[in-house]
């Protein structure tokens, strides 16, 4: 590939393994559910299957199931290895007074949304502007992830761009539904600043979506100079989204270890396999490897305004 054609900067985002409570249908936004064993053997898959390709830093929401991902990339790649940087930007969207609490696909009729919430019921929102009480809306979270963008991102992009370097690669391990807003905010950053709409919901656990940024004019040891208030214009584009074909030789355990909560010490399975009792999750549903319950407006079949 001719240095023209190498991008500025690739970022390649990272949706988390599955958690203990993918395995449950309830708000998991804050709430810091760790990965379940499987999780964690489609982490240390998706390692694996990005090994070959380097990785000049990790940046990984600070709950469990997303840092332990970024961490099992991370050990994945040669020495010397990217660092890891935890963000809170990054984090799932906040679910408020749902968070933990099963979700439910309609409303009662003849009750408002307060009322439901009054009951403990708490419906999908298909509204971007709504909330649960103490949490955040998408359009909150949009805000949130365009932070995360201009302070995580936007800087690779300038110091490569002021140090005549291009092929600079960054991954994000987070959460499906601050990804599916992240990669717009990222989007909306080229010369075109068009918003891409809900197309990147729905995504597998360990999935990667891949994003390329160009900085116009640059060139390989040729450095840039600009003022921060006059940035050159960028060229945004998707190459990827929701690859997982790393999920392909991953199979579950069986006997409920799979499904368990992931000790980092293993000693959950020592337990288990000297006889000790190990409290497992609702056992996981017959479905398409990657594909666990998930919040449910992360799906792409849920209609949002």
């Amino acid at each position: 590939m001719s240095s023209e054609a190498v991008p500025t900067l690739t970022v390649t985002f990272i949706r988390h393994g599955e958690s203990t409570d993918n395995l449950r249908s309830v708000w998991a936004g804050w709430k810091d559910a760790p990965l379940s064993n499987h999780g964690m053997n489609q982490a240390k898959a998706l390692g694996q299957s990005l090994s070959k390709t380097r990785i000049d830093a990790i940046y990984a929401s600070p709950l469990k199931r997303a840092h332990w991902t970024g961490q099992a990339v991370q050990e994945a790649q040669p020495d010397p290895k990217p660092p890891l940087e935890l963000s809170p930007l990054l984090r799932e969207q906040h679910f408020g007074v749902a968070e933990g609490n099963p979700w439910a696909w309609g409303q009662t009729r003849g009750l408002s949304l307060e009322e439901h919430f009054a009951k403990g019921i708490y419906p999908v929102l298909h509204e971007r502007h709504q909330k649960f009480p103490e949490g955040e809306s998408l359009d909150d979270l949009f805000e949130r992830a365009n932070k995360a963008i201009e302070e995580l991102v936007l800087p690779h992009v300038w110091r490569a761009a002021r140090e005549g370097k291009k092929g600079v690669h960054i991954a994000i391990a987070s959460h499906g539904l601050c990804i599916s807003e992240l990669v717009p905010a990222l989007l909306m950053k080229d010369e075109s600043g068009v918003h891409p709409g809900d197309k990147y919901r729905g995504l597998h656990n360990t999935a990667w979506t891949r994003v390329t940024v160009d900085v116009q004019g640059a060139k390989e040891g040729e450095p840039l100079n600009f003022p921060d208030s006059d940035p050159p214009k960028l060229r945004v584009r998707v190459t990827d989204v929701n690859r997982h074909e790393h999920l392909g030789d991953v199979k579950r355990q069986k006997g409920g270890i799979g499904s368990a909560e992931y000790d980092p010490k293993q000693q959950d399975i020592r337990a288990f396999f000297g006889g000790g009792k190990v409290k497992a999750e609702v056992p996981a549903p017959e479905v398409e490897e990657g594909r666990s319950e998930s919040n449910a407006r992360d799906e792409v079949d849920v209609d949002i305004h």
